[in-house]
């Protein structure tokens, strides 16, 4: 079974999880984001740029050493996540690994925002983490805060393989306009056409064509 969402589902999820992060992140701010492919996943990204936040995607493999250098590295403000992903034949609990990270890391996350999904029902840490269904209901809506084409987008992070992982800082205004020219000029497709891209989201394929060029260019994105 799979979920289907529309433009003004998404848009109004994404703008109530927006107002939400607005209290927490200020523009320019970096913001973890850890889950495999999932709408949700799309809303919280598009709501962090639409605070003003930098989204830091990361891929669901690391280790919690390389959650740890990340997270000194690039020092969030927040994090998103999900309590667990599924691979073949085996769950992957992100919360523990988390948990130990931001344990072990000298910089201090201010929030986790935890989507529980229900092969693992974690359990929540005071002050620190919030659920993501109780961020999404009974906030107003806002408008995205106004950031320059020049502005950092987000930070993908390589994967480690041949030393620490480094971040590669893609910015707002020439990203978006090469990912929009691609889907026509390199991939003939059309608004409208339904768009499918097979990549993990912290991967630059996935996070480039599944949330930024099947949007603007009007596409339905799976």
């Amino acid at each position: 079974p799979y979920s289907s969402y529309s433009w003004g589902v998404t848009n109004n999820r994404i703008r109530v999880l927006s107002n939400y992060l607005k209290n927490i992140i200020s523009k320019g701010d970096k913001c973890i984001l850890l889950s495999e492919n999932r709408p949700e996943w799309l809303i919280s990204d598009i709501a962090i740029m639409n605070a003003g936040g930098i989204t830091v995607p990361l891929f669901t493999t690391y280790s919690e050493n390389d959650y740890k250098y990340i997270i000194d590295d690039c020092k969030p403000k927040i994090i998103v996540s999900a309590s667990c992903g599924h691979e073949p034949n085996r769950i992957v609990e992100y919360k523990p690994l988390l948990d130990n990270a931001i344990k072990i890391a000298s910089h201090q996350v201010e929030r986790c925002i935890i989507y529980q999904r229900e092969a693992l029902n974690v359990e929540l840490i005071p002050d620190q983490d919030i659920d993501w269904n109780e961020v999404v209901k009974d906030v107003s809506l806002t408008d995205p805060v106004e950031v320059q084409a020049n502005d950092p987008l987000y930070i993908l992070y390589t994967s480690g393989t041949t030393g620490k992982p480094k971040g590669v800082v893609r910015d707002n205004g020439g990203h978006a306009v090469s990912l929009k020219w691609s889907m026509k000029n390199i991939y003939n497709v059309e608004p409208g056409d339904v768009y499918w891209a097979a990549s993990d989201i912290g991967w630059v394929v996935g996070h480039s064509y599944i949330v930024y060029a099947p949007l603007l260019h009007g596409c339905t994105t799976i």
